[in-house]
């Protein structure tokens, strides 16, 4: 009997960094419509997405391990894609605008 191959099921969670948390909570909570699932002031606040979660984690304070959590943290740009139905491309693109949000390119 051949084993199969053990394969990834799904992406649990996704970690981003940003300096400024207030904003960026504000981003992903009012522009895409994120649910906010926890905060620590100063540190993270953490977003459910469908079945997944986006944590975004201010980077000089996760450097440091807390409760148990071992140091971790990134340093430039990062990137993440959000699935959506092709019914939804143009509603998308009008709330990015309406938003401010530029769009700086589209890849099919």
């Amino acid at each position: 009997m051949t084993a199969m191959p053990l394969r990834a099921g799904r992406i649990l969670e996704t970690a981003l960094y940003a300096r400024d948390l207030e904003a960026a909570e504000r981003f992903f909570r009012d522009v895409l419509g994120l649910e906010v699932h926890s905060r620590a002031p100063g540190r993270h606040v953490f977003f459910r997405c469908g079945q997944a979660m986006l944590l975004i984690f201010q980077p000089e304070r996760t450097m440091q391990p807390d409760s148990g959590v071992p140091a971790h943290g990134a340093a430039g740009p990062g990137h993440v894609a959000f699935a959506i139905a092709n019914t939804e491309l143009e509603p998308w693109r009008e709330r990015l605008r309406s938003m401010g949000v530029a769009i700086e390119a589209e890849i099919e």
